[in-house]
């Protein structure tokens, strides 16, 4: 049964809230559109709490990427509720915080939670195809500097892992894959990048299969 306006209205508010957390805790942020959310997705966010060994991880949607089109973007209250339904994990906690904090940059995540949250051990994770243009990000290495980073292997995208400008700059500081659950608790700069199964979906190609 759906919700009606006002527990709709009440459970947006509740996800643009910081989700609850305690310092020690090992947290992964997963952040994107999610325009529209998919088992892809899924497939990352429960990768990274198994090989990353963490409690918990943030499924952070996006108000919206600077360096897409927002032309095609649909509700942020409408992402959120189809990511909840697709997460269905009691360990992944879907938000929308950015957007009650007028955040455009991943940066700015960064350090608002390194602020609010202290003790809290986060991990960045992203898929590999966000690494090839990872340089484009703003304040990029600040990112590297502040949280240890987890690249996810996506179809198409692993020889970013040799030829993406932010891995050859942070080359030295790379861990091996088989140290991946120590991340969390190591002194950044500190990355991974995780091997295992992937999904060939796409946010881009569901859009263009809906509208064909």
């Amino acid at each position: 049964m759906p919700d009606s306006p006002a527990q709709a209205g009440a459970r947006y508010q509740h996800d643009l809230r910081i989700p609850h957390c305690t310092p020690g805790m090992k947290i992964g942020l997963l952040g994107g559109s999610f325009n529209p959310p998919h088992m892809g997705h899924r497939l990352v966010a429960e990768m990274a709490l198994r090989r990353l060994g963490l409690q918990k991880l943030w499924w952070m949607v996006t108000p919206g990427n600077p360096l897409k089109d927002h032309g095609v973007l649909e509700p942020l209250s409408e992402r959120l509720r189809l990511s909840r339904d697709i997460a269905a994990n009691p360990r992944i906690s879907v938000t929308g915080f950015e957007a009650a904090h007028k955040i455009r940059y991943s940066a700015d995540t960064v350090q608002l939670l390194k602020v609010r949250c202290p003790g809290v051990k986060f991990v960045w994770i992203m898929g590999a195809d966000s690494l090839a243009t990872f340089h484009l990000w703003q304040d990029w290495q600040d990112i590297f500097t502040a949280v240890p980073i987890a690249i996810i292997d996506r179809p198409g995208s692993t020889l970013s892992l040799l030829s993406s400008p932010a891995a050859q700059t942070f080359k030295k500081f790379r861990l091996r894959e088989e140290r991946a659950a120590s991340l969390a608790t190591m002194r950044p700069p500190a990355w991974v990048f995780l091997h295992g199964p992937r999904s060939s979906l796409s946010s881009s190609a569901i859009r263009a299969a809906e509208k064909s």
